[in-house]
């Protein structure tokens, strides 16, 4: 992993964050009452270096009735306790050895001279630190601005390049409020997810994910039960243009959701339009293969005109987004016109907002207008871009900004670039859902019908974060200038209608999905591969 960040300096606090301690100690001062003792004005003089330790503990033995021997054996007991956060440190270390020294630590601690002399005795990777700051040898104590102001003048660092670690609160907001980049150091794993999110580039992190995880990007239930399925591996394929990353079943014509025996469902589940329609348009086929395949499909509309989910009269079903499925492949064979009906009914389903729910098969809204414009993309339909376009771009403007998990923020993210409306809202909530490993965070694409559980896939949630970026620096290279959601005169793309299959532009796009760093992704929605 390659340091990338735009910060250029940490700065620690030292106590209860890379040392932790015990007020526990045994004699009679209780663990609430050394806490107060350390709140104390007389302890804060003495952290400031205004006065000795024996005053100090003389004044606490006063104003605590407790004998300032008491006082002493006390707080020999806290520093006995303190041990390294070897943990914490190792992530340092390992941040500051791949910035090839453009990465500054510095440790800033409330601490008397006589404690910080007994810390420094105390086993530790002194040597990562490029300096150390206490109150006593500053004379100021945290929170006051007079000791980061110090420290920022002795160092010479920029405070907007600055990020500063501390266990409270109001030590943070003083920090914030200097420029700097504060974290409330409240939950280990959160604060190591987040300085390697601050410190290195979410692109390369998600590919190298990937790439460590390739064959293996197997979807889940939200109860722990690994699936085996195409639909996922499809989509992970057209995001990232890279074969070795999945596991896909063979097929010569209908695709099965499941690879292998289904789970949680019946024993023989049958074909289904939705993953044979993706794996058509991921995959490809010969085209008298697919035009066959097709004209299959046609026997599995109902008497509304809306086409089925299933290759079984048996199990009559219908779903939106299968819809918009099928109809991308139609479309982009040149025969949308035959699913007329189909398509009425999916632009009532946007105009009314019947998604937002989600739908029977599908978990977030944003699956339905993600499908919805990858129809758009695939199809490059002049029909379409009138008939559905400018009401997509109205519903996707409506999302921005609302609760959703990594996958549900990544497919609105796609959509924004595609549709040319910058959204620097949902990338902020997007990158901190990085995990250690370069993962996103699992997210729900679809769900049982008849048990409601849902199923998801860390691979695809990461190939489509990584894409959603990709494609949100190359549409919005500029930081915003005023807003930082809104149109930026959306692309509605010259489009035109088509037999040929797939569209020109669809075939002819790179990929941008090659592991090197300084890969860009065009504003695509759709696949990079051809049909044979």
């Amino acid at each position: 992993m390659s340091f990338t960040s735009n910060y250029t300096t940490l700065i620690f606090d030292i106590g209860d964050v890379l040392f932790s301690w015990s007020p526990q100690t045994k004699t009679s001062i209780s663990p609430n009452a050394l806490r107060k003792i350390l709140s104390s004005p007389t302890w804060i003089d003495y952290e400031r270096g205004r006065i000795s330790q024996a005053e100090c503990y003389a004044r606490v033995g006063g104003e605590f009735s407790v004998d300032p021997t008491e006082v002493g054996r006390a707080f020999q007991d806290a520093r006995d306790s303190l041990q390294s956060n070897e943990e914490l440190i190792s992530v340092i270390r390992h941040l500051k050895a791949r910035s090839d020294g453009r990465l500054h630590v510095f440790a800033m601690s409330n601490i008397s001279a006589p404690d910080y002399e007994v810390l420094r005795t105390k086993p530790a990777d002194w040597s990562l630190f490029d300096g150390i700051f206490t109150s006593a040898g500053v004379g100021e104590r945290k929170p006051n601005l007079g000791f980061y102001k110090a420290v920022i003048s002795s160092t010479g660092v920029d405070p907007s390049r600055t990020i500063f670690v501390d266990d409270k609160m109001e030590n943070v907001l003083s920090a914030r409020s200097l420029g700097m980049r504060g974290i409330v150091f409240d939950d280990h794993r959160k604060v190591v997810r987040a300085l390697y999110n601050l410190l290195g580039d979410p692109v390369e992190r998600g590919r190298q994910y990937l790439t460590a995880n390739a064959k293996k990007l197997l979807s889940v239930t939200d109860n722990g039960i690994l699936l085996r399925e195409n639909f996922a591996q499809l989509l992970i394929l057209e995001a990232t243009d890279n074969r070795n990353l999945v596991n896909l079943t063979d097929t010569h014509r209908t695709w099965n959701f499941f690879q292998g025996k289904p789970l949680l469902t019946t024993e023989e589940f049958p074909f289904d339009l939705d993953t044979t329609s993706l794996g058509l348009t991921v995959m490809g086929s010969p085209e008298d293969v697919a035009h066959s395949i097709m004209d299959d499909m046609l026997d599995y509309i109902d008497d509304d005109g809306i086409i089925q989910t299933y290759f079984d009269h048996r199990r009559p079903r219908f779903d939106p987004v299968v819809c918009v499925n099928a109809l991308t492949l139609f479309y982009s064979y040149g025969r949308g016109h035959q699913l007329d009906r189909t398509l009425h009914w999916i632009r009532e389903v946007l105009l009314h907002r019947a998604y937002l729910d989600g739908t029977r098969y599908y978990a977030t809204p944003e699956c339905f207008l993600y499908f919805l414009g990858r129809l758009l993309e695939i199809s490059n339909d002049v029909y379409l871009a009138v008939y559905i376009k400018p009401l997509l771009i109205e519903r996707i403007q409506e999302r921005i900004g609302a609760d959703g998990d990594a996958l549900a923020l990544s497919m609105r993210l796609r959509l924004c670039a595609y549709l040319g409306l910058r959204n620097d809202v949902d990338l902020r909530t997007l990158l901190p859902l990085q995990c250690e490993d370069g993962g996103w965070e699992i997210g729900w694409i679809y769900k049982y019908g008849s048990s409601g559980i849902s199923i998801g896939n860390r691979g695809l949630t990461t190939s489509l974060a990584v894409k959603a970026i990709l494609e949100m620096r190359q549409r919005f290279p500029s930081p915003p200038s005023s807003s930082s959601v809104g149109p930026a005169l959306p692309l509605i793309k010259q489009a035109y209608t088509t037999a040929q299959s797939p569209p020109e532009r669809f075939l002819q796009r790179k990929s941008d999905f090659s592991i090197t760093p300084s890969s860009i992704a065009t504003c695509s929605l759709a696949s990079t591969r051809q049909h044979p």
